[in-house]
Formats: structure tokens, sequence, C-alpha cells
């Protein structure tokens, strides 16, 4: 199995924004939704982000969008425009719960970020598991683990106690990537 690249982990981190946003641009009474997302994401420093989101929804579609964004910031943006001009470019927000090489990196990335007191980091990964929480399965014991994670328990055992043999899967991959991460 190969690991994604890092434009694929962020695109799968931030599926469910971007998918938001260009639903939100056809259904407009998603927007309330959508603005406490924002809200959310720009306290915890994604000003800038939110700023290009907010300009998207009021229609612009330039390639000024793009400018002066870091890499990450770059890759939604481009994604949220892909998306408006054919939604079959858009990330698919179930395929990080379906393809453990696709999660781990990026909730591992998240989750190292985190408990290093990024709070960038433990907004997004906090969002991510209200997410996985109604996902069920897997998914609902994976988002139980997540403070466990951050608070730095690594114990396969204790982590994934109770999941189906898919779920203890991404608990080590997630484990094998914040090993990674650990090293450098």
């Amino acid at each position: 199995m190969t690991t994604p690249n890092k434009q694929e982990q962020i695109l799968q981190v931030h599926a469910s924004l971007i998918n938001m946003v260009v639903e939100t641009i056809h259904n407009a009474q998603l927007k309330p939704q959508l603005s406490q997302v924002l809200k959310s994401s720009a306290e915890n420093g994604w000003q800038n982000l939110v700023l290009r989101i907010y300009k998207i929804l009021e229609g612009d579609r330039s390639e000024k969008l793009m400018q002066d964004l870091d890499e990450e910031d770059a890759v939604i943006i481009e994604a949220i425009l892909l998306g408006i001009q054919n939604p079959n470019t858009l990330p698919d927000p179930k395929k990080a719960q379906s393809n453990p090489t696709m999660a781990a990196p990026g909730i591992a990335h998240m989750v190292n970020q985190a408990s290093a007191g990024n709070t960038q980091a433990l907004t997004l990964v906090s969002h991510m598991a209200e997410q996985m929480s109604h996902a069920g399965g897997d998914m609902t014991l994976l988002s139980a683990i997540i403070k466990k994670l951050i608070d730095g328990e690594r114990d396969p055992e204790i982590l994934s106690k109770g999941m189906g043999a898919q779920g203890e899967g991404l608990v080590n991959s997630i484990l094998e990537e914040l090993g990674k991460l650990q090293l450098h």
C-alpha cells in the first residue's frame, strides 16, 4: 500500500469543509451551519482561509483567491473552486473512513499537532471526531479515542477495544504514523 501524497491527505482531512462550502453555494439554507464552522475556524487561526471562503460565497471565482495562501489553504480553496465547476472533483468525506491509508496520516498529524498545543489542529480534529461519531461502528469508537490519543495514550489494546479488524487496523496505522512523527 502506498501512502497518499500531501495534497491527497489535505483533501481528505478537509473533505467535509470543502463539500459543505460547495453545497452551501447551491443551497443557501445551509449558510447558518457553514457560518458556525467558519466562525470556529477563524477563531482558531484560519482567518485567511475563512476570508477566501466568504469571497467564494459572495461569487468571487478569480485567481486572486489563491494569492498569498500557504499550501494547505491553497489546496482547500482550489478544491472548492473545482468542486463548484465540477462536483465530481469533490473529495469524498467517506473515503477517509473506508481507506485507513488515507485517514491514518492525516489523523496522526492532527493528533500530533493538537498534543503539541496547536489550537487549529485541536479544532480540526474535534470537528472530525464529531463527524466520525455519527458514522457508526468503528468510526464512532475511533472518535471516542481521539482525546486519549492527544493525551498520549499509545497502547493499541486500550485504543482499539471493541473494534473490528478494520478499526484495529486504522488504530495501528495511526499509532505507526504517530511513531514516525515523534521521531522527527
